[in-house]
């Protein structure tokens, strides 16, 4: 703990010290983020990082697998999160962003024998499996497994987004763009879904076209 405070005491003296005009602002004015980033509670992917995004940019939710339940089925936390960022901060955006080495994605794939004695994390992986099972498509020859589900899981949490109420008429409209990301723990680089190409490609340097 004394690494944490010790930390909190030198981010106040460097960055606070020179950014209090900026964070008077924060403080002052409604939040107004671009986008909701939906991500891995994986310690090692911060998206504020990868993104080199400043306070008040991302509206973050992070779970175990970067899931989102369908809405029949929605998990009241982030279906929470969800319409709020869209309803009420009108997020022009919705990024999904798994990564490799998931270990939430490997449980599935192994059949998450190994967390049946950790109820709650079963029963959240349970119901991930159930709907990669659902969209299940062959590994390509060649491929990692392991990463290929980490790019099925991404897909299947898009195709759950479009079943919330919140979200399906914003994208009709073309007021709402989903993005299917995964990030490479490894090389720190970002994969994009490419509709078109049906995979996940390198990221280009300007924006990504939505999925």
């Amino acid at each position: 703990m004394k690494q944490f405070l010790e930390g909190h005491h030198a981010f106040r003296s460097t960055y606070v010290a020179g950014a209090r005009p900026f964070l008077a602002h924060l403080a002052s004015a409604k939040q107004s983020p671009a986008a909701l980033y939906v991500g891995c509670s994986d310690s090692r992917v911060i998206p504020e990082l990868l993104t080199t995004s400043a306070p008040g940019e991302l509206f973050v939710v992070r779970n175990v697998a970067n899931i989102v339940p369908t809405f029949e089925h929605a998990d009241a936390s982030v279906g929470a999160a969800l319409e709020y960022a869209v309803d009420v901060l009108h997020v022009e955006h919705i990024i999904v962003c798994g990564h490799t080495g998931c270990g939430g994605v490997k449980a599935i794939l192994d059949g998450h024998e190994e967390v049946r004695s950790l109820p709650s994390l079963h029963e959240w992986l349970d119901g991930a499996a159930r709907a990669l099972a659902l969209h299940a498509a062959p590994c390509p020859a060649g491929a990692d497994p392991w990463v290929n589900a980490v790019e099925r899981n991404v897909l299947v949490q898009l195709a759950h987004l479009a079943t919330y109420p919140a979200v399906r008429p914003r994208l009709d409209a073309g007021a709402l763009h989903l993005h299917g990301w995964v990030y490479d723990l490894a090389t720190g680089h970002v994969r994009v879904y490419d509709a078109d190409e049906d995979a996940f490609v390198e990221a280009p340097p300007s924006v990504a076209s939505p999925a």
